[in-house]
């Protein structure tokens, strides 16, 4: 991490994510229910324009309980450098806020070609900071987005100005391309994981018809299964949890929820994470190094 001052160095090892909390399908009092909770527990929150009317009812209940307003990490960029000023706008106007504590820059277009050659995104990522309207900086990857990041990381362009990069990061996805993984690690680069428990419990995922997002989950989920029952770990939220904070570089993960109990389950994970012992991490990152190459990469935008 190039900022010992930065955001992340308060940041806590669970983080809210509130994607259910924009699924208009829930019922609205029971998405501000786990918002209220997750509030009162003193988490971060990781949110977006893109999650529905998200920002709405994280904003009137921030307007509740002032006193409780979590720090944030939202989601800003897009394809071009101009864009910023107003998508930061568009986050912070229905939260009630000025600032965030971190944003997480996704990279397309005229934007990620302009931060790969250190152009002048720089500039004006510095100048957001001046104006408090974003503390720090954490880069968004994806397989399809990782060129970009790996050559500014690189070349050394982000020093000073990033403070880490945030991706899937769970048993069965690393989105990170093997290349970046790797210059990240080299570099010591901080780490926020998200997709805490990659979009369900594995056994679900792996016999449940219909239950995986994508078949690549299902096929994944028959591999990781049996490094999972051998662990004798017998929550696999507790296993993913774990699992991402055996990567000394991982500061935090993101899961998302709309029920107190599944909540309730991250969170008693949260203060005594101890990492998984190594043969498993070795197995499960010889996969994913496997994956990588063989689908990942390769994959269209958006498909995974």
């Amino acid at each position: 991490m190039s900022n010992s001052r930065s955001a992340l160095n308060e940041i806590t090892p669970y983080i809210y994510g509130t994607t259910r909390l924009g699924d208009d399908a829930i019922p609205r009092e029971q998405r501000m229910k786990v918002a209220r909770a997750a509030m009162n527990t003193g988490v971060w929150f990781h949110t977006s324009r893109m999650y529905g009317d998200a920002l709405e009812v994280l904003g009137e209940a921030f307007a509740e309980e002032p006193m409780k307003v979590p720090k944030l990490i939202i989601k800003i960029g897009w394809d071009n450098v101009n864009q910023l000023r107003g998508v930061i706008e568009e986050n912070l106007k229905p939260l009630g806020r000025d600032g965030m504590q971190l944003g997480q820059l996704c990279l397309g277009g005229e934007l990620a070609n302009d931060f790969a050659h250190g152009g002048h995104c720089y500039r004006v990522f510095q100048d957001l900071k001046d104006e408090g309207l974003v503390q720090g900086y954490v880069v968004e990857a994806f397989p399809w987005t990782s060129e970009p990041p790996l050559k500014a990381l690189r070349a050394g362009y982000t020093e000073g100005i990033v403070d880490g990069f945030i991706f899937y990061l769970n048993p069965l996805q690393r989105f990170a391309s093997n290349a970046l993984w790797d210059e990240i690690v080299e570099r010591k680069q901080s780490i926020i994981a998200m997709r805490t428990v990659s979009g369900g419990p594995v056994h679900r995922l792996r016999d449940v018809p219909g239950y995986a997002w994508k078949e690549y989950l299902q096929k994944r989920a028959v591999e990781v299964a049996p490094i999972f029952e051998k662990s004798g770990i017998k929550s696999w939220t507790e296993f993913c949890i774990r699992f991402a904070h055996s990567f000394p570089q991982v500061k935090a993960t993101v899961g998302s929820t709309s029920k107190i109990e599944n909540l309730n389950e991250f969170l008693s994970v949260k203060d005594t994470i101890e990492p998984l012992p190594e043969n498993i991490i070795r197995e499960i990152k010889t996969l994913q190094y496997k994956w990588s190459d063989e689908l990942d990469i390769h994959a269209e935008p958006w498909t995974m």
